[in-house]
């Protein structure tokens, strides 16, 4: 895909965004588990970063997805992964439906303020009972004079710790779980909603929460569309978040690839550098095609989907390969740093716990075999 010269200029916008203003600040943010998200926010929303696809009237940039890709790209530069994606929620999990099937009513009201960053957003599909099932979903929203009753609970959510609002998918009826489901607009400040913090081993400056609905009220009015096509809306959200993620974890490939080559080129061994030893230049040769292969696979799907195709496969082997290459060359890299790629505080180390995460969120490997399977007609017949 050729990027213009306004393409370049938010992805470097971004980058200087994130080394001045995030990066210093990232060793306090992961010790207190949580950034401060209301103030990033707010800076990036002052750039015009938050709203990069979204429309003007609403305090967008009318731009097409490439954009919303080359931030995505440029928020590699991040020293840790929690911080770029609580803010790839804000942009491209959390409300992509809202944008795209909300009424002017809603927009005005939720989807302006999270581009203008004074809302953070959180988005509420997986549970404790089914991960990456989204047809699982146990949470109703039932219909009560003018208003959802909702009851259930979401798990692994980021950002929920301090969000204004969720886009939360929940059962409004009892038929097909493909029909039966909706999108709808919670405030995090209802009555009958409680947030509990949850530890992870990895993404520590990104807050998650398990959060519990209680007979918590909210208007009808705060639907997302039609009612029953939440599953619906909620699979083209995945296509953004899927390829929105294969994206931002390019830069910070290169990052850890560069980081081993200097490192290893000053280690000595057996009177030798690391580095001279041709297991390992040629290990990081290796890994470095892999991560240029990921990125052309990434921007052609990109190029496809603000083409109008469905890029539901592409989207899928990308999310794929960027969780697997996150593994392959945490793991690589780490070994060759010996000792000091296991002590806590080393990139790479660091880059270890967060990028397992890769592989789970935003739909597991396995679900994203079983798409491209059922894609490529290859899955066995039922029955």
């Amino acid at each position: 895909m050729q990027l213009t010269t306004e393409h370049r200029q938010i992805a470097d916008t971004v980058a200087r965004f994130i080394e001045n203003e995030v990066n210093p600040h990232v060793p306090a943010w992961e010790k207190a588990e949580m950034f401060p998200a209301h103030e990033v926010f707010k800076k990036l929303g002052n750039l015009g970063l938050l709203g990069l696809k979204y429309p003007e009237a609403f305090g967008g940039a009318g731009l097409d997805f490439s954009y919303s890709a080359v931030m995505a790209e440029a928020l590699g530069v991040c020293h840790c992964g929690g911080i770029p994606m609580a803010i790839g929620v804000q942009t491209d999990m959390a409300t992509p439906a809202l944008a795209r099937f909300g009424s002017d009513e809603l927009r005005r009201e939720f989807l302006s303020p999270c581009i203008a960053g004074d809302m953070v957003a959180c988005i509420g599909v997986s549970e404790a009972g089914g991960g990456s099932d989204v047809a699982a979903v146990k949470t109703t929203a039932r219909k009560d004079g003018g208003d959802y009753v909702i009851n259930g609970s979401k798990m692994w959510i980021t950002n929920s710790l301090q969000a204004d609002w969720m886009c939360l998918l929940a059962n409004t009826s009892e038929g097909h779980i493909h029909r039966n489901k909706s999108l709808i607009i919670v405030p995090m400040d209802t009555p009958g909603i409680t947030r509990q913090k949850i530890h992870k081993i990895g993404m520590h400056a990104s807050d998650t929460g398990q959060i519990f609905f209680d007979n918590v009220r909210v208007p009808q009015r705060h639907l997302i569309g039609q009612e029953g096509m939440g599953f619906t809306y909620q699979m083209m959200q995945f296509q953004e978040e899927r390829l929105w993620a294969a994206a931002s974890s390019l830069r910070g490939f290169d990052r850890l690839i560069d980081l081993t080559i200097d490192y290893t080129r000053q280690r000595q061994a057996f009177g030798k550098s690391i580095l001279d030893n041709q297991v390992v230049h040629f290990r990081l040769a290796e890994l470095r095609t892999e991560v240029e292969a990921l990125r052309a696979l990434t921007w052609r799907a990109v190029e496809a989907y603000v083409g109008g195709q469905d890029v539901t496969k592409l989207a899928s082997m990308a999310k794929l390969k960027s969780g697997r290459l996150a593994r392959e060359i945490a793991d690589s890299c780490l070994q060759y740093w010996g000792g000091m790629g296991f002590t806590a505080d080393n990139p790479i180390s660091q880059a270890y716990r967060d990028g397992r995460l890769g592989s789970i969120g935003g739909g597991a490997d396995e679900v994203m075999l079983g798409i491209i399977c059922k894609l490529e007609g290859t899955l066995p017949p039922k029955g």
